[in-house]
């Protein structure tokens, strides 16, 4: 298949492949460069790049075909045979997607199948290998570096620089057609340097916000103007059910000049989400794919929900609309509805 997903740049900031290990033949690409091929070997620790890729290469096959069959498969709690059986002809035909997680951590009876499988891969199959890091399965990974199965690897290193990370928010931007300043970027880089994921899910909330070029002032308003401080660590200090963290992190970063409205939308995000996965069963790509969710985030959500009640859920939720309609003038406290809203969450609803 010569066609191939289209990219929004190839610098720095977009991961470039590490330098390819002794004895590696086949093409090692960025996570932004990700194309068909019969095995596709995502590599490296940087987990929200790798799951970016999987989900670009899913898109392209999907828009391509949209028959196409998409099954996951644990390399940790692996079935005998299941990979051949996933892999073998349908009665219609239709091109296979195969996303293999856990592949750093695989059992020897999957280690052995696979081995067999790169002799001679399916055709209309893409099979997609998720290695995280380490030792386990460095027998599988040189076969497949070797060229066996005619496979590519899509290298996820982290983004540990801070111009690594100023690329990246950039071409997030670029990507969308939306116009954003340089001191914009840095400060958004500034305020969420420790999570790339949370980096980009600003970006984005920022491009779907804005009805214009996004600025140091718009930051200013979602973010504080702060490195420290930013809407979603309050949120997270709450679920995390640590309420006089949270209050002291809102009340820092209201006297830094952050608007109550975003902070709101960061409990919106993640409440919501944190409803789609309640009670829901399945491996974490399943779902994502179900509620239109990366994998990273519905298993952020499940870590979330431990402890919760689907009443204790209910009645955050409610209280989130209310707090919702206060920040936007109904209430004539909204930093004290604010308060409020971080108590009931930090209680998980309860109380």
């Amino acid at each position: 298949m010569a066609a191939r997903p289209a990219t929004t740049g190839s610098r720095s900031g977009k991961a470039a492949p590490a330098r390819a290990a002794k004895g590696t033949v086949i093409p090692q690409l960025g996570w932004h460069q990700v194309r068909p091929a019969p095995i596709v070997l995502v590599s490296g620790t940087e987990t929200f790049l790798a799951e970016r890729a999987i989900r670009q290469l899913r898109d392209f096959l999907k828009l391509e075909d949209p028959s196409l069959e998409i099954s996951d498969v644990q390399a940790d709690s692996y079935a005998p045979g299941e990979l051949l059986t996933l892999a073998s002809p349908s009665l219609f035909g239709e091109p296979r997607l195969i996303r293999v997680s856990n592949v750093e951590k695989c059992s020897d009876t999957f280690l052995a199948e696979a081995l067999d499988y790169l002799e001679n891969p399916a055709d209309d199959t893409y099979v997609v290998l998720r290695h995280g890091g380490g030792v386990r399965g460095k027998k599988l990974l040189d076969t497949i570096r070797s060229g066996l199965g005619g496979a590519i690897e899509v290298v996820c290193t982290e983004l540990k620089k801070d111009t690594e990370k100023y690329e990246f928010a950039s071409n997030e931007f670029k990507a969308a057609g939306k116009r954003v300043t340089a001191s914009a970027l840095r400060q958004l880089v500034a305020a969420f340097s420790d999570d790339l994921a949370e980096l980009s899910t600003a970006c984005q909330q920022l491009i779907a916000d804005a009805t214009s070029e996004v600025t140091e002032t718009t930051v200013d308003r979602y973010y504080g103007g702060r490195v420290e401080t930013n809407a979603f660590k309050v949120a997270d200090w709450a679920i995390a059910g640590r309420n006089g963290e949270a209050l002291v992190t809102l009340r820092h970063a209201l006297t830094s000049g952050a608007d109550p409205v975003p902070i709101v939308a960061a409990f919106a995000m993640k409440i919501r989400t944190m409803a789609k996965v309640f009670g829901a069963r399945g491996g974490s790509a399943q779902l994502g794919a179900q509620f239109g969710l990366a994998p990273w985030q519905v298993e952020r959500a499940q870590k979330d929900l431990r402890g919760w009640s689907d009443e204790g859920l209910a009645r955050c939720i409610l209280v989130l609309a209310e707090t919702d309609a206060a920040v936007k003038g109904a209430g004539r406290d909204p930093v004290y509805a604010l308060e409020r809203l971080i108590g009931v969450i930090a209680r998980r609803g309860e109380g």
